[in-house]
């Protein structure tokens, strides 16, 4: 049944603006997956490290390694996105207009 009204288009930037959940698109959106990624892990690791691991000492080593490597590897991956978007930004400011 039609009131007659015309119905409010949806936004195309909206963030869950259609079917599913949707991102706003950004460069750092791939670091943010593996961020989430290593966040998971490690909350299983947390809560596994006990029964791998019976030395208090080396659980601690365990988790202290994991979360040097995940920062290592999230620092490593912001940089690339970084150098990547001044390199674009380089050759738009370069380019005839």
């Amino acid at each position: 049944m039609s009131t007659g009204k015309p119905e409010k288009a949806k936004d195309a930037s909206s963030v869950t603006g259609g079917k599913g959940m949707r991102v706003a698109p950004s460069p750092f959106n791939e670091v943010k997956l593996d961020l989430g990624i290593i966040l998971t892990v490690g909350v299983l690791l947390l809560l596994v490290q006990g029964r791998v691991v019976e030395s208090l000492p080396l659980q601690f080593l365990l988790l202290l390694s994991y979360g040097l490597l995940g920062m290592f590897w999230i620092i490593v991956r912001v940089r690339r996105v970084v150098e990547k978007l001044d390199r674009q930004r380089e050759q738009a400011g370069n380019e005839p207009r």
